[in-house]
């Protein structure tokens, strides 16, 4: 391949419309805009959603529910999980590179849910009440 050899893809160039140039093109007198109406004036448009002075229907539906922004930082992680991991001690760093949690998390926490047989140790990692229960009675710690 040579500079002087690359092309547009098929189809990615085409030639530009020209409205009003006369009866022969097709697009001639009133240029493809039909007669009268707002849509065939000069300027004259409506916003996006206008419904011509109704109600919008983004307006007439309710408002409801709430996407919290900090959610892609929080993750959780189950007994089970944990278990399967097979580490002694557990870190942000062990957990992410077992791809338990995304990268972006900055706030872990383990939640009870399955079982655990193998002592664990968690550094900088939180647990809720029966979790650490969990774990400290499988022999484990919560720093």
């Amino acid at each position: 391949m040579e500079l002087n050899s690359i092309q547009p893809a098929a189809g990615a160039k085409h030639a530009k419309r020209r409205v009003g140039r006369g009866i022969g093109s097709g697009l001639g007198k009133t240029a493809g805009r039909g007669h009268k109406g707002q849509k065939s004036r000069a300027g004259g448009f409506h916003k996006v959603g206008f419904e011509g002075g109704q109600m919008p229907l983004q307006r007439r539906l309710p408002k409801r529910g709430f996407k919290s922004a900090s959610l892609k930082f929080n993750a959780e992680v189950t007994l089970a999980q944990l278990d399967k991991l097979g580490a002694a001690e557990v870190d942000m760093l062990a957990l992410k590179q077992a791809g338990l949690v995304g990268q972006l998390a900055k706030v872990v926490k383990i939640i009870k849910s399955g079982e655990l047989t193998k002592a664990v140790k968690l550094t900088g990692i939180g647990a809720t009440a029966g979790a650490k229960a969990a774990i400290e009675a499988a022999g484990g710690s919560v720093a």
